[in-house]
């Protein structure tokens, strides 16, 4: 498969939106292909007593296809582990070095894993995961060398971007792609419509207005970003 521009490996259905859809947007408007990875079924997002956990699952997974329709993003791929159920373990990593050697991406994006105390568990997992997958086990051939044989070539990410971040360092304009990124949001019914936020859309609004203050833009998503090695 050719190299694509930015490979999103989230914890969640909705992650994505939440974290980077505004970028995510203005990048598949300028030609750049996207792919995200999906790592679990979400299956425990409900206040709701009576909802199925599978049905749910099921729920969330065309809620994110349709998001992803939305914002012009290539491929989704699913994982499937178990909501709240992600570990830092080597079959994990694995799959994560699967991902990144099979779509090749300049950039990988993910959730902050360092973000302090509120924080769920599963971001703080697929985050440091992400970076272990990133760096050095993409890049290293003698890695899980069983992928060599599914002829999936080491591969160097440029660089690795972090929503969520306490400690940020650059923020993209999204003021043009801001309404997109709602209208993404909206796709995931099941959550935007139990949202503990009773005006979601002015919460958000504030939220990113914020992140963009002290830049000319009027609304931006934040992130910690690292610059690969050569």
């Amino acid at each position: 498969m050719d190299s694509i521009d930015a490979l999103i490996i989230a914890a969640h259905p909705d992650d994505p939106e939440f974290g980077a859809a505004g970028t995510v947007a203005k990048w598949t408007r300028e030609g750049k292909r996207v792919v995200y990875v999906i790592c679990t079924d979400g299956d425990k997002g409900t206040n709701d007593r009576a909802m199925n956990p599978k049905e749910l699952a099921r729920i969330r997974q065309d809620e994110q296809q349709a998001a992803a329709r939305v914002l012009g993003v290539q491929e989704v791929v699913f994982l499937h582990y178990p909501d709240q159920g992600l570990e830092d373990t080597p079959e994990f990593r694995r799959e994560l070095v699967r991902s990144i050697r099979r779509f090749r991406p300049a950039i990988v994006l993910s959730s902050d894993p360092y973000r302090r105390y509120l924080w769920h568990r599963d971001h703080r997992i697929v985050g440091q995961v992400v970076m272990d997958a990133v760096f050095p086990y993409a890049r290293d051939h003698l890695a899980y060398p069983e992928l060599l044989a599914e002829g999936l070539e080491p591969h160097k990410v440029k660089e690795a971007w972090f929503w969520a971040a306490e400690d940020i360092n650059h923020r993209e304009d999204i003021t043009d792609t801001f309404d997109l990124k709602i209208e993404a949001l909206q796709c995931h019914a099941s959550q935007w419509n139990s949202h503990p936020v009773r005006d979601i859309r002015t919460w958000l609004e504030q939220r990113f207005r914020k992140a963009a203050e002290g830049t000319p833009y009027t609304y931006a998503e934040a992130f910690h970003r690292v610059v690969l090695p050569e």
